[in-house]
């Protein structure tokens, strides 16, 4: 066996030492009825990317990857209960690939006719936000 190793040897790990986690700025362009109207940020761009991400499609556009969107649209013929089941999973699974949204809950499904109104409740680095979206 040689006495060679490309591996380093003697390094001493400075316990003083401490990593600080550091939040990345949220500034956006703020969108309204389809066009920039310029920037927002913090809980205001949290709120704008929570309505893309619950209307966009997982896997329907090209210019966002696999993880972006949902896929709300697969419930829709499901019998009640396994609908408002996975529609839970679905959205949570969703909105919870933003680093600043920690869970969702309170879910409640609204029926009305062929539609359903759901609402739950996202706890994020900015406070609790109430989220409305209609399945159809």
């Amino acid at each position: 066996m040689s006495d060679v190793s490309i591996l380093p040897k003697g390094a001493i790990i400075n316990e003083s030492l401490s990593i600080e986690e550091k939040i990345q700025p949220t500034k956006t362009h703020k969108i309204e009825n389809g066009r920039i109207v310029g920037f927002c940020d913090d809980k205001e761009s949290l709120i704008q990317t929570i309505y893309f991400i619950l209307n966009s499609e997982r896997y329907t556009y090209i210019v966002y990857p696999n993880s972006y969107g949902n896929e709300i649209l697969g419930t829709i013929g499901m019998d009640k209960d396994i609908a408002e089941s996975e529609l839970k999973r679905r959205v949570k699974e969703a909105l919870i690939q933003d680093d600043r949204i920690k869970d969702i809950a309170n879910f409640e499904f609204i029926y009305d006719g062929d539609s359903a109104l759901l609402k739950c409740t996202v706890f994020s680095v900015y406070g609790e936000l109430y989220i409305e979206k209609v399945v159809r």
